[in-house]
């Protein structure tokens, strides 16, 4: 009698459990449907179109030849060396700006919440045709900046048409979407203790030492955090180097991914572009994994602080 009643709530509490159970998959069903569908197939189909020979008419398997072809390809070492650059360029200035701006703008007031807005409206169109379509306006032989530079009696050029300039103007103009990072900066700042400061001021440390001794330690999370979204973004740039310079003038602005969109569908190597595209989760993957390995370094965490490590 005793072992019966013992089995009949452990029975009771399994079937609650299993009811649950598929209570939380049926709500997770859509997410899940959508991540092997729209996520995981087409990641193994491109693994698999890497070791073929692929058009839109016909596909041959070839092995590893598309990875071994990219080591005599100069345009893929010319895409991946200017992806590099704009990396190494825009990231750095983009958190920069961003903290800047943000330890201007991080008091509570009503004027600071209209700047706050202000300054988060570039990188709400930021990634937009018609900011890309902009730039290249402001910058072309008739545009804003020649017309500026006219006024002082200096001679305007094609400055997007200049192998010198192209690139750099396109990681100004991602700088200039500095919002969502400002953001994530502005919630870190609102986290660092008040009295911190006040202690700091009381000994005597000036508004720089104050920012290099309690503001970049305590945010440093944060700031490796933006650091982490902001490269893995910078190495999947298309937009800018697609609709304002096509990838000139001579490759200068021949992103990565760029090449891979014009193996794909204007050349219609499927398979060498999926091989790029793998060969390029490679580099990010191995760049994320140095900074996340190198944080150790510069990151500190409250128990840091606290000297639980």
């Amino acid at each position: 009698m005793e072992s019966i009643q013992t089995k009949k709530p452990t029975t009771t509490a399994a079937k609650r459990r299993f009811v649950n159970a598929s209570i939380a998959y049926i709500f997770l069903l859509p997410w899940l449907i959508g991540l092997l569908g729209f996520t995981m197939w087409p990641f193994i189909q491109s693994f698999y179109l890497s070791l073929t020979q692929s058009t839109l008419h016909s596909t041959t398997f070839v092995g590893l030849d598309n990875y071994l072809r990219m080591f005599s390809d100069e345009r893929f070492w010319k895409s991946l060396q200017v992806t590099t650059k704009y990396v190494m360029l825009s990231v750095p200035l983009k958190l920069a700006m961003a903290l800047f701006v943000a330890m201007l703008l991080y008091k509570a007031s009503i004027s600071m919440t209209f700047y706050r807005t202000l300054f988060y409206l570039p990188s709400l169109i930021g990634g937009s045709i018609a900011v890309a379509v902009m730039w290249r306006k402001i910058f072309g032989l008739d545009g804003l900046w020649n017309s500026l530079l006219g006024k002082f009696g200096i001679q305007g050029k094609e400055w997007l048409g200049q192998p010198d300039y192209a690139l750099y103007l396109l990681v100004l103009l991602v700088v200039w979407q500095f919002g969502s990072s400002m953001v994530i900066f502005l919630a870190g700042l609102k986290n660092v203790p008040g009295d911190m400061y006040e202690a700091a001021m009381i000994d005597g440390a000036g508004p720089v030492k104050r920012f290099i001794k309690i503001t970049l330690p305590l945010i440093s999370p944060i700031i490796l955090f933006n650091l982490i979204l902001q490269t893995i973004g910078s190495f999947q740039v298309f937009t800018q180097g697609y609709v304002i310079t096509k990838g000139g003038p001579m490759d200068e602005t021949l992103f990565s991914v760029l090449y891979i969109y014009e193996l794909a569908f204007k050349q219609q190597q499927m398979g060498y572009a999926s091989a790029i595209s793998w060969m390029l989760l490679v580099v990010i993957a191995i760049v994320t994994a140095v900074v996340f390995l190198t944080s150790k370094r510069w990151v500190f965490y409250e128990n840091d602080m606290k000297g639980g490590h």
